[in-house]
């Protein structure tokens, strides 16, 4: 569905990153905004933030990985706006590192926030959508849950499981007259660094640095998400090198893994020093 004027919208992960870019973009667009956030100071600095570029914006704390605290966003909702048209599950957390390696305890972070974090968000907001007859579910996902890059496979595995949520719902849901995206960027500068638990502290770096190069940068991943929302599209790929590359994967799978994306990602950290 495309979103109405001054759409009302609750973000989850919106302290900093894109979900201050997405919380900005519906400012844009007067929109009334949801602000949630597990670092509440975080979040009331981008409802303000919302407030002083024309929008209207209420701030709440919510740790996405619990369920009961990601449903009362529905009533938080209802209490400031009168409701929600979409649903921004954003919030996410990144993990590093050969699989071996990894704690455990640090797959169950990641598994917890980014992937439980966007079913809670779901299952929380489709009874809502259906009882109002539509709305719009805007899933983060990753350009890595198309790709599944080397040393990352927490952060792909979540990712991925995020876009085949999807394509499910996306599915499941059109009679309802509910719409679902799945945005999926590579490199642009966001917090998602410093929210990283990582192997080897080299990979951050050379994160970093692939981040300052992007020349799409969060106000326009966020442009470009909530554009895909307005005309529908299920997959939103805001930069042309994960495009091209999900591309090239469709084309030559066992190649791509097996030749293509090692070399590329060696050449990356090669270049990076």
């Amino acid at each position: 569905m495309s979103l109405p004027d001054r759409p009302r919208a609750v973000v989850t992960g919106a302290g900093g990153g894109l979900g201050r870019a997405l919380s900005l973009e519906l400012a844009r667009r007067r929109g009334r905004v949801l602000a949630a956030d597990i670092d509440l100071a975080a979040a009331e600095l981008t409802a303000a933030a919302v407030r002083d570029a024309g929008g209207e914006a209420v701030a709440v704390a919510c740790d996405v990985a619990q369920l009961a605290q990601v449903e009362r966003l529905v009533e938080e909702a209802g209490s400031a706006f009168g409701g929600a048209d979409l649903i921004i599950n954003n919030a996410g957390v990144a993990v590093s590192g050969p699989v071996a390696e990894i704690p455990m305890a640090d797959w169950d972070w990641i598994v917890g926030i980014n992937l439980m974090g966007v079913v809670h968000g779901c299952r929380a907001f489709i009874p809502h959508f259906k009882a109002r007859g539509g709305g719009a579910i805007l899933n983060v996902a990753s350009a890595a849950g198309l790709l599944c890059t080397p040393q990352m496979a927490p952060y792909n595995v979540t990712k991925a499981g995020v876009v085949a949520l999807s394509e499910t719902l996306c599915a499941e849901l059109q009679a309802d007259k509910i719409s679902v995206t799945v945005l999926c960027p590579t490199f642009f500068q966001t917090n998602i660094v410093q929210a990283t638990r990582t192997q080897d502290p080299g990979q951050r770096h050379v994160a970093e640095k692939l981040m300052a190069r992007a020349k799409v940068q969060a106000p326009d991943v966020a442009r470009h998400a909530l554009n895909s929302v307005d005309i529908g599209e299920l997959f939103s790929l805001p930069h042309s090198d994960g495009s091209w590359l999900w591309r090239l994967k469709r084309l030559a799978p066992e190649r791509f893994y097996q030749t293509l994306l090692p070399r590329f990602f060696r050449r990356i950290s090669e270049r990076q020093g």
